[in-house]
């Protein structure tokens, strides 16, 4: 079921952002009066169609893209057939080459709307809700396998980012500290100053998604929230509320401690130290052979609470939306620069579809498809022959020097990016295909 839900997710996302892409073609084309024959969600072969007027709206079996044919156009059809003849006034190649421009950079701009509409609905509906730094360093953090091989502990006390303060938890492993070079955290550590170097490297150990969680985490009290009906602490008479203070005579103020602690006496009856409503209690529970008891853990963090207001959110969606434009570049630079594998950077369906997550969340959902509809932008605009950027690179050639590419020239670039883009495409599906085993 989680499967079809993914699945689900990612064919319910494609099918906007391809649909609002070709639409913003279309749109920008029909307004300069040219005939546009073809709107497609999805390629070949075709499940539906209908004309309407002199466009025919479809759906393709292959969610995986969609494209609008506007006569006289040399687009990723190679229908050069009418090419030959002269130029109808209705005709793409017959369009003023700023029109033509416009056109072609129509599926961009309305891609980067969409995320940025989406980013302001996502920061006007969320707020943001965040643990600043001086809470965080009440506790310190819980470092984990990963955590603890670029050089944090337990406990830790996080002071400066490459020597500058920072506001929040989430700074700790922001996209652009990941995505930067030669930076360095400094804590807090047994009362003594100490520099943990992160390796530029980094972001490909981060990039599994089994690391994602196995960095760092804030460390945090708790008590017990809800007790599982029939579980092992229900059973032993737990209660919401209560604090477990050790576990066979080991400390566990701190979730970590107590996670610890309750993992190594798996399948055994340990002895658990409470306190309840200011009185110390003793009580037995069976431990499962997973490390657990059977409750909810309620935390203690003292998170930041904001909302935006219409302008704030306006400000706060913009800002993010373009973030993930500025990610993208630095991203580019890090492949190039040979610190990360591009096997573990570039994503493809059966990958992003487990970004979506095996539950429907709306949240998620939007904040995935506002995230993919900047990158579509992005990589739309990348100066390949048969993506939009290529046809501007041409297009502004054409309007700088006054001289048209011929359209052999046009067709052949539209070969060579075809062979470009489908071998990109072979690599990412069979790379997430190999990634899941």
């Amino acid at each position: 079921m989680e499967t079809l839900i993914m699945v689900g997710q990612l064919l319910l996302g494609l099918s906007i952002l391809v649909g609002v892409h070709e639409w913003g073609h279309m749109v920008a084309a029909k307004a300069f009066g040219m005939r546009v024959e073809k709107f497609s969600i999805g390629f070949p072969p075709k499940i539906w169609g209908k004309q309407i007027g002199e466009t025919e709206y479809s759906i393709g079996a292959i969610p995986l893209g969609g494209f609008v044919k506007i006569t006289g156009m040399i687009d990723e059809s190679l229908d050069t057939k009418s090419m030959s003849a002269e130029p109808e006034p209705y005709e793409f190649r017959a369009k003023p080459a700023w029109q033509r421009l416009i056109v072609m950079m129509g599926g961009i701009i309305v891609n980067v709307v969409t995320g940025i509409i989406i980013f302001i609905g996502l920061a006007l509906a969320n707020g943001e809700a965040y643990l600043p730094q001086e809470k965080l360093n009440e506790h310190g953090i819980v470092a984990y396998d990963l955590g603890e091989q670029l050089g944090f502990k337990t406990g830790d006390k996080v002071l400066a980012i490459n020597g500058q303060s920072y506001e929040r938890f989430s700074d700790l492993l922001s996209p652009d500290l990941l995505l930067g070079s030669d930076n360095y955290y400094t804590v807090l550590r047994d009362g003594n100053e100490v520099r943990v170097e992160m390796p530029n490297d980094f972001i490909d150990k981060f990039a599994d998604k089994n690391n994602r969680i196995n960095v760092i985490t804030p460390r945090w009290k708790y008590s017990v929230g809800k007790v599982i009906a029939g579980s092992n602490a229900d059973k032993a008479g737990l209660e919401a509320g209560d604090r477990i203070l050790s576990v066979n005579g080991v400390e566990t103020i701190y979730f970590d401690q107590l996670s610890k602690a309750l993992d190594s006496f798996k399948t055994e009856q340990v002895t658990l130290k409470i306190e309840r409503e200011g009185k110390i209690v003793e009580k037995n529970a069976d431990v499962d052979s997973d490390g657990t008891i059977g409750f909810q853990p309620k935390d203690e963090l003292d998170y930041v609470i904001r909302d935006f207001s219409f302008g704030e959110a306006l400000s706060e969606g913009t800002y993010n939306a373009f973030a993930v434009v500025w990610l993208n570049i630095k991203g580019f630079k890090k492949m190039f620069a040979g610190d990360v594998d591009v096997r573990k950077s570039l994503s493809g369906p059966i990958k992003i579809a487990t970004f979506f997550g095996g539950t429907w969340d709306w949240n998620n959902f939007w904040r995935i498809v506002g995230l993919l509809s900047m990158v579509l932008a992005f990589m739309n605009f990348l100066p390949i022959p048969a993506l939009d950027g290529g046809h501007v690179v041409f297009l502004t050639w054409e309007i700088v020097t006054g001289r048209k590419p011929s359209d052999r020239f046009l067709e052949n670039a539209q070969k060579v990016g075809m062979v470009i883009l489908l071998s990109l495409m072979a690599f990412v599906i069979i790379n997430d295909t190999i990634s899941l085993f």
